[in-house]
């Protein structure tokens, strides 16, 4: 599971920040994915403040809070400036989602000490929230431009089903032969990943952490963990449950499954039965669909829900409601995806001007 690889590393960070990140970190609810990165975030923060002088502490451990009261709108502007001309990992400067994403962590560590902290006879660390002067930066992309680029990378109406029987009938004759058997093995079960995600649009860790308790497919309906703990029940596309169903048949034979093996989808690692991780996952779908030749990730197969369901409906709010989101802004984005709607309206004032 998720929480399996990220507790460590959360832990590992928590060592190397004060106490009161440390307090932070349980009064706060997020999904273990992003604490850990928002962790990392505030750690990175920190090593900056002393780097720059801003705080004299010779250890993150010992940055007091009064350190962060002091701070000015112009030093959290100087880190952001810092963090536009840092590269990462793969030498390329921090994109404005990079940036956006220390922005967020810092919000809600200024959150947790100005309003919600519980110290001092019920009073918070301290009242000056020096975030609450900064917003995000705009993304500079277009979201038509964003959506004809996600467009690019989704598997809608027919392709997904051709994606499906590719696997089925057109992957074993791409493979590399030592590879054969396991594909056989897992073939049922992996398209039950895929159809899955198509079908109701869960992130691939809920689709990791999915239960056999979680399925109810005499009405359609998958009970899912959301980010941040939330329990959550969503219908399942009727096209899809014929591949859950084909890999329920042969799940409990194929990977040895007992009564102790809750986990929905299973792997066989050294002998042992285990639940599949999301990051297992991850690996397949990237090697399914770059053989299909179109490469992309379990996200965008979420995404290719979310755009086929607002293209039907034209509802935000359902489209939110199914994908777990707690408001609609994150559905901007597919009001978009369908150029062709564009094209055809642009048509139609051309028509219009030559009739007139």
């Amino acid at each position: 599971m998720e929480a399996d690889k990220y507790l460590p590393l959360i832990q590992e960070e928590l060592k190397k920040l004060p106490d009161y990140v440390n307090e932070y970190y349980l009064g706060t609810n997020h999904a273990v994915t992003t604490t850990y990165q928002y962790l990392t975030e505030i750690r990175r923060f920190f090593n900056w403040l002393r780097v720059s002088g801003l705080s004299t502490a010779e250890e993150n451990t010992a940055i007091s809070t009064k350190t962060l009261e002091k701070l000015r709108r112009s030093d959290i502007m100087l880190y952001i400036d810092h963090l536009r001309h840092t590269t990462n990992a793969q030498g390329r400067l921090n994109s404005p989602t990079s940036i956006n994403r220390s922005i967020n962590a810092l919000r809600s560590l200024f959150k947790f000490l100005t309003v919600t902290a519980d110290v001092n006879d019920g009073e918070p660390y301290f009242y000056r929230n020096v975030m609450a002067k900064i917003d995000s930066l705009n993304d500079t992309k277009t979201l038509n431009y964003r959506a004809h680029t996600l467009a690019a990378h989704m598997y809608r109406g027919q392709m997904k089903f051709d994606f499906i029987d590719f696997i089925k009938n057109g992957y074993p004759q791409k493979c590399d032969k030592r590879a054969l058997p396991a594909f056989k093995v897992n073939k049922e079960r992996d398209i039950a990943i895929i159809a899955l995600i198509l079908g109701t649009g869960v992130r691939v860790s809920e689709a990791a952490n999915v239960d056999l308790a979680d399925l109810n497919m005499k009405q359609r309906l998958l009970d899912v963990i959301r980010k941040g703990g939330q329990k959550d029940s969503v219908p399942i596309a009727p096209w899809a449950i014929q591949y859950i169903q084909d890999y329920l048949t042969i799940r409990a034979q194929r990977y040895h499954a007992l009564k102790k093996d809750t986990a929905f989808f299973l792997t066989v690692y050294h002998g042992q039965t285990r639940r599949m991780t999301a990051n297992a996952i991850e690996r397949m779908v990237k090697k399914y669909s770059t053989a299909f030749g179109h490469p992309l990730t379990p996200h965008k197969l979420r995404h290719t829900l979310a755009s086929e369901m607002y293209e039907v409906t034209k509802d935000q709010v359902l489209v939110a409601q199914q994908l777990g989101q707690k408001g609609t802004s994150a559905t901007d984005l597919y009001t978009h995806v369908d150029q062709n709607q564009q094209r055809a309206a642009l048509n139609k004032i051309s028509n219009h001007d030559q009739n007139e």
